[in-house]
């Protein structure tokens, strides 16, 4: 009996470690798997395409191509329409005042010059009888021949005689001013720039046909598209060279700026000084007006998608430390899938180029692109 009870105490202990030890593994199967799935998973990070800008485009080595042209010009016409028949002058002639540049052919004009003449010649005839026959009724008059009534017919005869004398005298002095106007006079001393009619053209009165640039101050004339014109009003002194004189470099300077543009080329004409121009430089030399870089605004230029837009502001997504910052800028001109930004980046800063509407203010990302 008592070693049956003995195997009984075995047996108990026994199955009491077994299942404490199946306990312990199945709490440490479960921990384990508890743990595993509880574990942080690492972040992921979205991939973004950047660009960073390197090279900033300041305008200085921007020239524009121009010509030697005189501050002061004067762009001549006839006042009377008709057939040109002669033509005094070339490109480049020096006139003066007085010389005559082009001349009309007169006959038709000179014909209505000789029928004023002729009605000059009538009238005052017309006017030598009313008087006569005046003076005549004014002694029958005192006489008591005739009546006061029969006088003043020849008095008024002879008032009517004196307006008419005056009257073909005004059209004749017409006519001899249109017979002087066909002859085209330089009125100031100067250099013929531009020829625009030759003999045997018809012209309408106010045509022109030579420009003559008068003596004084050279200018150079430039034509400058609209992306441009801000770096032209910033600028202070620009530097003029010229094709036919290498070693000639002047200052210029910014005098006036076409407030619209051509209609054919979209571009602004600009005048620039020309500070103390030696005598060497003639009209029409080709010169080319180059930006002083130093006063000119950094200016950069993105792809569009790169540009996000918050209500009227543009903006760009700059990334530093790979947290992301949006930044408003200053936009310009469109280009071929481009935008120029004339404010709010620096040479260095790395925006993102694509998929700006996805992003958020100070998310982290990876980056991946190239150098703009």
């Amino acid at each position: 009996m008592f070693n049956i009870g003995l195997n009984s105490n075995r047996r108990k202990h026994y199955y009491a470690l077994t299942a404490l030890t199946v306990g312990c593994l199945l709490a440490g199967a479960m921990a384990k798997t508890y743990f595993s799935e509880t574990t942080i998973k690492p972040e992921i990070l979205p991939v973004v395409r950047t660009q960073v800008i390197q090279a900033v485009n300041t305008g200085r080595g921007y020239g524009y191509a121009g010509e030697v042209r005189g501050r002061y010009e004067s762009q001549l016409a006839f006042q009377v329409t008709g057939k040109i028949s002669k033509r005094n002058v070339q490109l480049g002639s020096v006139v003066t005042v007085g010389d005559v540049l082009m001349q009309i052919d007169a006959k038709d004009i000179q014909q209505t010059v000789s029928s004023s003449s002729a009605q000059v010649f009538s009238a005052q005839s017309q006017l030598r009888l009313a008087e006569s026959n005046l003076n005549r009724y004014r002694q029958l008059l005192d006489s008591g021949a005739v009546s006061r009534a029969q006088y003043d017919q020849y008095v008024n005869a002879y008032d009517t005689a004196a307006a008419a004398v005056q009257q073909a005298t005004a059209q004749y002095a017409q006519g001899a001013n249109q017979l002087d106007y066909t002859l085209l006079v330089a009125d100031q001393t100067g250099v013929v720039s531009a020829i625009t009619a030759e003999a045997g053209q018809i012209v309408s009165a106010g045509q022109l046909v030579v420009t003559v640039v008068l003596d004084g101050e050279r200018e150079i004339e430039i034509n400058v598209p609209e992306n441009r014109l801000e770096e032209l009003k910033t600028t202070e002194q620009l530097k003029v060279t010229f094709w036919a004189l290498p070693n000639v470099i002047l200052d210029g300077k910014v005098r006036e700026m076409s407030p619209m543009a051509d209609p054919s080329t979209r571009t602004f004409k600009v005048r620039i000084s020309l500070i103390n121009p030696p005598p060497t430089v003639k009209l029409g030399m080709t010169a080319t007006a180059s930006l002083d870089g130093g006063s000119i605004r950094p200016m950069f230029s993105i792809p569009l998608a790169a540009l996000y837009q918050t209500g009227d502001t543009p903006a760009v997504w700059v990334v530093n430390d790979n947290i992301l910052a949006l930044r408003p800028i200053k936009t310009g001109s469109f280009g071929s899938g481009t935008i120029q930004v004339l404010a709010g980046l620096q040479p260095g800063d790395r925006i993102v180029s694509g998929g700006v509407h996805k992003l958020k203010e100070g998310q982290r990302v990876k980056i991946t692109g190239d150098s703009l």
